[in-house]
């Protein structure tokens, strides 16, 4: 059984990657553990020894600041508060992104600057290790005092309350401690707060996305390399001398790729006729590179959030302090999630006008890459599918990151409305798997009108994996299962790509 220990040794996306996808266990580390109990300890003492209130421990929360609360009540309090902000609603949030969500909480309060009790933290691991997943809804969330609705809802199972999912199915969270012989956690003071103050739900949505979208960054170089030859293009705009006196990364980067997924390709080598390819194959570096550039700067952002400590009041044991500032706030979060939509769709934007140039009976190629064009339509209409989610990635790109609604009678007067940039991102990044199914399952079909002429080795594997998924098309067949065989084989084909052009995840 693969163990993840929770330690101050930080979290890679690489190692996220793995976690998830090898159904790692996690533990506490024993370094873990005595930080989170020395953390408590300390916060107990500074109850009963501080006459002056302390925000959301012995106070009120939001514009309740004020209001003091007995020693008597804190416990209550803080189920108080959990109950009463577990306000979401929409969509039930997928199991794969809670489970990052569970992770990422363990996480941060694994540092010992929230004042949590060691038994809360370990129950948090015995959800993620029994794979129980707390009922968390999309909406709700302002993205400022943390994602306090959605943290609300991971959190209220820790009571014994609310709904989880368990075995494949929502059951009462009751019923399933009944036949685990689990009790509720009784919370102490703070304990609610730093539970449902922190950036956890955007961060899982983010890093859902990051390890989708590392993916369908290598595989939108190795589509394009296929409608590039398919297409009869120039491989001079990718030579090197071009890119290094621009000098952006990824451009460099991608151009690098594309000569390497080419290299052999007879129809790459062969003479042209003509002089200029359009935008969409001359400047697959220029585009593809800058969205490289951008998720490199989003998964900065998020690399230095999911090992932050991002509660309030933070608390500083062996500096005798507790402060109350703003490190829940999703700010840096918007932006980079609004920045990853954009540098996503632009990826589809660029790959569904290779789709559409294919199809023109250009360059030797058939009307709509059908042998027999008019008794047959082709490959016309997966152009217009491919159209209809590029124009919706455009709306979905409207930034949420500029948005603001005033909140708890102006005591939350600027929100980040990071949350709302954490669904729609996602929603980018799964149209944009679509629209590269869709320039794959084209320029796999134009690729055989140039036999017997071949491709590169890679290239050559790479469709050959391909058709034995989807056939080549030679009369109109229902074409909605052949666009879903060609999502279903991006998710899964293995890219044995050089690594000195994989992403470091």
């Amino acid at each position: 059984m693969n163990i993840h220990h929770i330690s101050s040794e930080k979290l890679t996306f690489k190692r996220v990657f793995n976690i998830i996808k090898e159904n790692y266990k996690l533990a506490l580390s024993k370094e873990s553990a005595d930080k989170i109990e020395h953390c408590r300890r300390y916060l107990d003492k500074k109850i009963e020894s501080q006459l002056e209130p302390i925000y959301g421990i012995t106070t009120g929360f939001g514009s309740l600041c004020d209001t003091s609360i007995s020693k008597g009540d804190l416990g209550t309090l803080q189920k108080n508060l959990v109950m009463s902000h577990a306000c979401g609603t929409g969509d039930e949030v997928p199991s794969e992104i809670v489970k990052l969500m569970l992770l990422l909480k363990i996480q941060s309060l694994s540092y010992g600057h929230s004042g949590v009790q060691l038994i809360t933290v370990q129950r948090l691991i015995d959800f993620f290790n029994h794979d129980i997943f707390p009922v968390v809804y999309e909406m709700g969330s302002l993205g400022a005092s943390g994602d306090l609705s959605p943290l609300a809802h991971m959190s209220l199972p820790l009571l014994g309350m609310g709904e989880v999912r368990f075995n494949g199915e929502i059951q009462p969270t009751s019923a399933v401690y009944e036949k685990l012989g689990w009790k509720p956690i009784e919370l102490q003071s703070k304990e609610g707060l730093a539970l449902l103050n922190g950036t956890q739900f955007m961060s899982a949505y983010g890093v859902f996305c990051l390890l989708k979208t590392f993916r369908l960054s290598m595989l939108a170089d190795v589509i394009a390399s296929i409608s590039l030859d398919a297409f009869d293009g120039r491989i001079e705009p990718f030579f090197d001398q071009v890119h290094r006196i621009r000098h952006h990364k990824g451009q460099i980067d991608t151009a690098k790729r594309i000569r390497m997924l080419l290299d052999g390709s007879e129809l790459i080598d062969r003479p042209k006729l003509h002089v200029q390819d359009p935008y969409s194959f001359r400047c697959i570096p220029q585009v593809h590179g800058a969205s490289k550039d951008s998720v490199n700067y989003v998964a900065y952002v998020f690399s230095n959030e999911i090992n932050a400590v991002t509660d309030n009041p933070t608390i500083f044991p062996d500096e005798d302090l507790i402060i109350s500032a703003g490190n829940f706030h999703g700010q840096p979060l918007a932006l980079a999630l609004d920045n990853l939509a954009i540098a996503t769709a632009e990826w589809g934007n660029i790959s569904e006008r290779r789709t559409y140039q294919l199809l023109h009976g250009k360059r030797g190629l058939p009307p709509f890459l059908v042998a027999n064009p008019g008794l047959n339509s082709g490959f016309m209409i997966p152009q217009y599918t491919s159209a209809s989610l590029v124009s919706q990635n455009k709306q979905l790109c409207t930034p949420a990151s500029v948005d603001s609604i005033e909140s708890s009678q102006g005591q939350e007067d600027h929100v980040s409305m990071g949350a709302n940039a954490a669904t729609k991102a996602l929603r980018v990044v799964k149209n944009l798997e679509r629209i590269l199914a869709i320039e794959l399952f084209n320029a796999a079909q134009a690729l055989e009108f140039r036999r017997p002429s071949k491709s590169s080795d890679f290239i050559e594997d790479f469709v050959g994996a391909y058709r034995k998924k989807v056939d080549f098309i030679t009369e109109d067949k229902i074409m909605y299962p052949e666009i879903e065989k060609s999502v279903q084989f991006l998710r899964t084909v293995p890219l044995n790509i050089p690594d000195a052009l994989i992403e470091d995840i």
